[in-house]
């Protein structure tokens, strides 16, 4: 799977006071009507616990100068004592964090939980959908993190009269 490039993404939630998040990958836009998306979170984490309790999460899509962000969230900086310390969030509809300086902010009320052997996938309905920056988003591919490279498609043979 590390072969297939995504996008990378935190995904947060909160219960009472107390905020979860984690970076995700494995986020995929479901449909446009009504407007889905679905993220695979492993069961054993809090963040799963919190978006089955409180039946809300949010996507926060991140642009290529937030790999720290998503190294934060990813467990990768453990002098951290919680990962939203110093961060800049705001509160969506559902009550989850909406990380201020990602590309893209998704709202989201869950829809439906399945099954996903040792991870839940959990389809939510976007409720409201925040557009902050205008640049490249941050990629995962190979174990590495990346940044999109545009490529020009070939021009098609012209067909002679």
């Amino acid at each position: 799977m590390s072969r297939f490039a995504s996008g990378v993404t935190v995904v947060t939630a909160a219960r009472g006071d107390q905020r979860f998040g984690m970076t995700v990958s494995s986020f995929v836009s479901v449909s446009i009507e009504p407007p889905l998306v679905l993220v695979c979170i492993a069961k054993n984490l809090q963040t799963h616990a919190a978006i089955e309790e409180t039946r809300a999460f949010a996507v926060n899509i991140l642009g290529i100068h937030q790999l720290d962000l998503a190294l934060r969230f990813a467990g990768m900086k453990p002098e951290l004592s919680h990962r939203f310390v110093g961060l800049s969030c705001s509160t969506g509809l559902t009550g989850a964090p909406l990380i201020d300086d990602s590309i893209a902010s998704l709202d989201c009320r869950l829809q439906a939980i399945h099954d996903g052997g040792d991870h839940a996938i959990f389809v939510g309905e976007v409720v409201a959908a925040h557009i902050s920056r205008d640049e490249p988003a941050l990629l995962y591919h190979n174990r590495l993190w990346q940044r999109a490279v545009t490529i020009e498609p070939p021009t098609a043979p012209r067909e002679l009269p």
